[in-house]
């Protein structure tokens, strides 16, 4: 049903035209090669639909005739692969696209094979080759400074609202799992008051919806509109990242409180724990796992969410545990000051993490998260004091921080 309505909506638009939600283009090639549309163009349709309401690109239909050209067989997959390949290498941030395979008729009725591009209204300003685009009616206009400015405030890329409390495109309140939810509620006042003071939903011009930390908290998949809010945790039997000596992964894709507790219990289920018995029985595991636990809860609160391409990943090798979070730090706070300062990123996410939320055991203390700066001296100390061995804080490319905690071992 949700195809033909879709393919219904398609036609309506071949025989009316282009306009502020879709953009026709004729595919040709050279050999296995697109040769049109250019790839620079089309990196400036697809960021002018994102930085805009969004829109649909047609692939197999000849823009001014609106004739149905279609796509051979053939050359499907590599166009597919073309336009996605766009997507992500020439525009920044990279923009999330999803494709769909239809068929739709020519002019003689015959059924030929288009790629219909759907591009959601993004939550990030996109650049495409080193411009800046937006869609204004069915043409795509390069935005004049202030314009641009605009557009950077209303999507908070400027920080006058932090991101982590605005509205994420094509959420509504319907998607939020009611068993999430209970524990935001209070008697006595109605729900969406009560969530949108909590910043669980939020609202701009066009539309409202759940916030980032809405969409993260209250969603049983956040992937399905944040499509890197995840933890990807891999075990490798050696001290190299080597997939043939890969012995167990796993990502954790829950809302992220669950994201958490799993990649905690990754952890726990993987690392050794060694015996001295020379005096006695002395186990002695790899990691300290208050020290494991507070450093997933950083990575998790702490994280930019803005970024694309980019997920939480926890790697454990045969000596050590790396742990890599999206984003340099925050508010000019460095490496050096990490055991001194506490700067909060997601301040709504951390804010509710802190209120409605139990730690594990583990952690010595009831909240998930605390907020007296204690956290990133727990897992220095504690990991030290195990291992004999400094824990390592390292930024990545200023686009990374990277945490490498060494592991213990009876041999120390």
């Amino acid at each position: 049903m949700e195809r033909e309505k879709l393919v219904k909506e398609l036609l309506f638009h071949i025989r009316l035209g282009e306009d502020s939600s879709i953009e026709f283009k004729a595919v040709e090639y050279d050999g296995q090669r697109v040769r049109s549309p250019n790839g620079d163009k089309m990196a400036h349709e697809i960021a002018a639909f994102a930085n805009g309401q969004g829109g649909r690109i047609l692939l197999g239909v000849e823009d001014k005739s609106r004739d149905v050209i279609g796509i051979e067989d053939d050359k499907v997959s590599l166009t597919e692969e073309w336009v996605v390949n766009i997507s992500q290498q020439k525009i920044t941030p990279p923009v999330r696209v999803d494709t769909r395979l239809l068929q739709l008729p020519d002019k003689a009725g015959d059924q030929k094979t288009v790629i219909c591009v759907e591009i959601p209204r993004s939550i990030a300003v996109h650049q495409s080759v080193g411009r800046y685009y937006q869609r204004v009616g069915s043409t795509k206009q390069e935005m004049k400074p202030e314009v641009l400015a605009r557009l950077f405030q209303q999507r908070s890329q400027s920080r006058l609202i932090r991101f982590d409390e605005t509205l994420v495109p094509g959420t509504s309140t319907e998607d939020i799992d009611p068993s999430l939810k209970q524990r935001f509620l209070r008697p006595g006042t109605p729900e969406q008051i009560q969530f949108h003071k909590l910043h669980l939903t939020a609202k701009d011009e066009y539309d409202e919806g759940l916030s980032v930390s809405g969409t993260l908290l209250l969603t049983p998949n956040p992937t399905q509109w944040l499509q890197n809010a995840y933890i990807q945790c891999v075990l490798y039997a050696g001290t190299e990242r080597d997939a043939q000596d890969q012995l167990d992964a796993q990502d954790y894709t829950g809302p992220v409180d669950q994201q958490i507790n799993g990649a905690f219990e990754f952890v726990r289920r993987n690392m050794r724990v060694e015996a001295v018995k020379s005096i006695g029985r002395r186990d002695i595991p790899q990691y300290d796992l208050g020290a494991v636990f507070e450093a997933v809860v950083n990575a998790v609160a702490h994280r930019d969410y803005s970024m694309t391409g980019r997920r939480i990943r926890l790697h454990m090798f045969s000596d050590r545990l790396e742990l890599y979070s999206p984003g340099a730090l925050s508010n000019n706070l460095t490496i050096d000051g990490l055991m001194d300062n506490t700067v909060t990123r997601n301040e709504a996410l951390v804010n509710l993490l802190s209120r409605y939320y139990n730690a594990r055991e583990e952690a010595g203390r009831q909240a998930l998260i605390e907020r007296r700066g204690e956290g990133v001296p727990k897992i220095v100390n504690r990991s030290r004091e195990l291992s004999g061995r400094e824990p390592e804080y390292r930024l990545i490319d200023d686009n990374e921080l990277l945490l490498t905690i060494y592991a213990a071992s009876k041999e120390r």
